[in-house]
C-alpha cells in the first residue's frame, strides 16, 4: 500500500471525431505521466461530443471493446497509468449509454459506470437520447492501495450516489463531467464537488470540458474540502498528491461517516 498517489485531471473540448479525441487524450495523459501521475481523469463524452444531443450520438456509440476503449488501453499501457474517460456506448436500444470506463496500466478494462441521473434540467433533455444506468453494486478499482470509484456529472447533485460509492469502500471519487455553462452553473459546480468531498471525507477529482460549452474549472478536492489542484478555463492538466495520512487525519477529526444514522436505499420503480 502506498502512502500517497498522484492523480491528474485533464480538461479539453472533445469533438465529433473519436480519433482526434484519442490524440488529445494521448497528449494530455503523456503530460500527466511525465509529472508522475498514477491516474488521469478525462471528461464525460470524451469519445464523441457535439453541442446538441441527437441521432449522431447513437450512430457514434461504440461497444466496450471498440476502437475508443482499445485506444485508451494502448495509451494506459504505454504510459503505465490508469486512464478514466467518458464513452458514448452502445445501449442495445434506440438510445446510447453515457458510460465511464477505467482502463488499467495493463490496458485492460477495470471498471465501468453508466450515468444514473440524466440531465433533464436547465432546459435540457438527456433522457431523450440516453439510456440511464441501472442501480447496481459500484464497480471499484485499486490504485496503489487507494480504492477508487466513478460517477458522472449531473449525479453530483444527488449526494446518495457518492454515499453509495463510499459505502462500497471508495476513498477517491473520479467525476468526469460535461458541466454546461449558464447562470450560477460555475458556482454550483464548485459547491457540489466540494460538498461531496466534505460530507464523505473523500478525495474528489472532477474533470470538465473547456469553454465555450463547459465551465472548465476541473479540480481535485481533498477530504476536508480544500481545492488542492485546479484548472481555469483552458485546455490542460492539474496534478495533486492524494495522501493516506490526510484521509485518515480528516476522518479522525470529523468522523461523520461513523456517526451517521441513515443509509441509502434505492427508490422503487413504482415510487
Amino acid at each position: 500500500m502506498s502512502e500517497s498517489i498522484l492523480v491528474a485531471v485533464a480538461q479539453f473540448a472533445p469533438t465529433s471525431d473519436p480519433a482526434e479525441n484519442l490524440a488529445s487524450i494521448d497528449e494530455l495523459a503523456s503530460r500527466a505521466a511525465d509529472r508522475g501521475a498514477r491516474v488521469v481523469v478525462f471528461p464525460e463524452y470524451s469519445s464523441f461530443f457535439e453541442k446538441d444531443l441527437g441521432p449522431r450520438f447513437v450512430e457514434a456509440a461504440e461497444p466496450l471493446d471498440g476502437p475508443f476503449v482499445t485506444g485508451l488501453g494502448r495509451i494506459a499501457r504505454r504510459l503505465d497509468l490508469h486512464v478514466v474517460a467518458g464513452l458514448v456506448a452502445v445501449a442495445g436500444t434506440d438510445r446510447f449509454s453515457n458510460t465511464l470506463v477505467a482502463v488499467s496500466p495493463t490496458g485492460a478494462l477495470e471498471a465501468t459506470y453508466r450515468k444514473l441521473h440524466l440531465y433533464d434540467a436547465f432546459g435540457q433533455r438527456e433522457s431523450d437520447w440516453v439510456e440511464a444506468g441501472g442501480i447496481e453494486q459500484p464497480e471499484t478499482f485499486d490504485v496503489d492501495g487507494f480504492t477508487v470509484g466513478l460517477q458522472t456529472c449531473y449525479d453530483v447533485r444527488f449526494p446518495e450516489v457518492t454515499r453509495l460509492l463510499v459505502d462500497a469502500g471508495v476513498e477517491v471519487v473520479l467525476l468526469p463531467a460535461e458541466w454546461v455553462r449558464g447562470p450560477l452553473k460555475e458556482h454550483h459546480w464548485r459547491t457540489l464537488v466540494t460538498a461531496r468531498a466534505i460530507e464523505n471525507t473523500v478525495y474528489v477529482a472532477a474533470a470538465d470540458h473547456t469553454p465555450p460549452v463547459g465551465v472548465g474549472n476541473s479540480m481535485i478536492v481533498d477530504p476536508s474540502g480544500v481545492e488542492i489542484a485546479t484548472i481555469g478555463d483552458e485546455r490542460g492538466i492539474a496534478v495533486a498528491e492524494l495522501r493516506r495520512d490526510r484521509l485518515e487525519g480528516v476522518r479522525r477529526v470529523n468522523p461523520s461517516l461513523a456517526l451517521r444514522r441513515f443509509g441509502v436505499v434505492p427508490r422503487s420503480a413504482s415510487a
